[in-house]
């Protein structure tokens, strides 16, 4: 496959996958194996412009065109489907649990206590995220229009966050916001994009959109940054302790995404739940088949 296709296919699952609280965009890059490439390469975009864009503009779009043409159809499976869906996206996880372990446990060695705590104490942050109620820091205005530069520079805020979260695998910046508060209103503004399609001349939509997205962006582009540089040095300098801790959050996000409201949010039933065990199933089917080879 062309590698620009690759890397747009890449960026679609990985837009597609945030609107998902509970999601993480390391865990995805992780599943499909370009973590450490995509580290390396956004940190080198300056110096190797032209080799760095052929991987990360491809993403990029893939990832811009996930989040609004798929906001829409997420929120709807979620609302209405939720357990099949979440159990697809947790098997997507997991399986890529043993290859990881594989990558990081020498054939017939036991874990050294050190080695055990870097993969204990990231799975237990997130058990106890996972229980932690949800909060809101500033409730927004009910009218996206009406928003003040206070709530912008919040906004910019929970970018930051959700951005670190995005890069760290099995931390989900979906999650984080939807903690912090602006979640319904991020997805709700991604859903009215399309709307500008129909009434581009619509200056109350444009400033609703650009109040929202824009300020959220700016934060996502600083947060990111910094992280992908911690990241890169820690991958350098410490690699294989990077893979415990990464070991140790995906098995994190299979807790917190049973755990979390979403999954049981549609209710449960007998062919919801018998759907639902194929979707697990092949969710770390194909998971597993995409690592195996990468780790």
């Amino acid at each position: 496959m062309n590698n620009g296709i690759k890397h747009f296919l890449h960026g679609l699952v990985l837009g597609i996958t945030q609107i998902v609280p509970g999601m993480s965009g390391g865990t995805v890059a992780v599943v499909l194996g370009f973590y450490d490439d995509l580290i390396r390469t956004v940190n080198r975009f300056s110096a190797h412009y032209r080799k760095s864009f052929a991987m990360v503009g491809p993403l990029l779009l893939g990832t811009i065109l996930g989040l609004l043409l798929f906001s829409s159809v997420v929120d709807f499976l979620l609302l209405r489907y939720s357990l099949p869906t979440m159990l697809f996206f947790i098997g997507l996880i997991a399986g890529v649990v043993p290859p990881v372990y594989r990558k990081v446990k020498e054939r017939g060695r036991r874990f050294t206590p050190k080695e055990a705590a870097l993969v204990l104490l990231p799975l237990a942050v997130l058990i106890v995220l996972s229980h932690i109620p949800k909060i809101s820091l500033a409730v927004p205005p009910a009218n996206p229009q009406d928003i003040g530069v206070p709530y912008m520079l919040f906004l910019i805020f929970c970018g930051m966050l959700a951005a670190a979260a995005l890069v760290v695998p099995g931390i989900s910046g979906a999650f984080l916001l939807l903690l912090l508060g602006p979640y319904p209103l991020v997805i709700r503004t991604l859903s009215s994009v399309h709307l500008l399609l129909t009434d581009a001349a619509s200056a109350g939509l444009w400033i609703g959109i650009g109040k929202v997205l824009v300020p959220l962006g700016i934060g996502i582009g600083i947060g990111g940054m910094l992280m992908l540089r911690l990241i890169e040095k820690l991958l350098t300098r410490h690699h294989q302790s990077v893979y415990l801790v990464i070991l140790g959050l995906l098995l994190g996000s299979v807790y917190a995404l049973f755990n979390g409201e979403t999954i049981f949010q549609s209710g449960v039933s007998l062919p919801a739940a018998a759907i639902g065990a194929a979707m697990l199933a092949g969710g770390f089917a194909l998971s597993f088949v995409l690592a195996k080879n990468r780790f």
